[in-house]
């Protein structure tokens, strides 16, 4: 049997993908966009009204990326909120305050990270849901992990362990100082796809399994990565002695300052 967040994610994204009379989907899009108080000006096409479906103004594209050029700086994959950051303690992180969970059960192997640092984006139904490069990385392996789909919601996570159980996409990378990091792309309730463009087909049996390596897969600093169909979360895991914090703001857009790589 379908569990019944997967049910109901099927057939948001039905909705979402299904090109209505250009009427009514002129409606579903405004007022999407007014529900969610989406400032339209930022975006290559502002007229709701142009997008041809809900999952094509979900995934619209940004007019200007702009981002920190310095090879040394970590830049915010994302438009998000940070709902939580701080070390790796006893090979444990935090969804947020009081909600533990493995790092080794995240990403799905056995890691030591002791001392080094997670930081947890949120990504709402407002925000922009593609995302990009952090640092100029080799992307080492991929790993599908299918898994629940939770409300990844600050409100839900305060309550129950979302992130190890979700399904996710997890990236092994490595920065220009050498320096191996992951990059935890998570499923929510109605996600559904998460789409990684340099490998189309990762994840598209969303039931099953997948792990892959990459041999000189390189990737610049603020390329497009990929992108979420509907709301999601983002977690970074940076080793010890080789990432400082450097963020502030609890909201930030793609290409802030979110740390420095050394």
């Amino acid at each position: 049997m379908i569990p019944l967040s997967e049910f109901l994610a099927k057939i948001v994204v039905w909705i979402a993908r299904t090109p209505f009379p250009r009427p009514i989907q002129c409606w579903i899009n405004r007022w999407y966009v007014n529900w969610f108080d989406i400032d339209m000006e930022q975006f290559e096409t502002e007229d709701p009204c142009k997008y041809p479906t809900l999952n094509d103004l979900f995934i619209r594209y940004k007019k200007v990326i702009e981002f920190y050029e310095d090879e040394e700086i970590v830049i915010s994959p994302a438009d998000a909120k940070v709902i939580a950051d701080g070390e790796i303690e006893k090979g444990m992180a935090l969804q947020v305050k009081k909600i533990p969970y493995k790092v080794s059960q995240l990403v799905g192997e056995e890691v030591n990270l002791d001392g080094g640092f997670f930081i947890n984006l949120y990504l709402s139904p407002r925000d922009y849901h593609r995302f990009h490069v952090p640092i100029d990385m080799e992307v080492l392996k991929a790993r599908y992990i299918p898994g629940k789909l939770k409300s990844v919601r600050p409100s839900v996570i305060e309550r129950e362990l979302v992130y190890p159980e979700n399904r996710r996409v997890v990236l092994e990378c490595k920065d220009i100082k050498g320096n191996r990091f992951f990059i935890v792309l998570i499923g929510a309730i109605i996600v559904g796809k998460i789409v990684i463009n340099f490998d189309p087909d990762l994840g598209k049996n969303p039931r099953k399994y997948q792990e892959k390596e990459y041999q000189g897969l390189k990737l610049k600093k603020g390329e497009e990565l990929g992108r979420f169909e509907f709301g999601s979360s983002i977690v970074l895991l940076f080793p010890p002695d080789g990432f400082k914090y450097l963020n502030q703001k609890e909201e930030v857009e793609v290409g802030d300052i979110l740390g420095e790589s050394y």
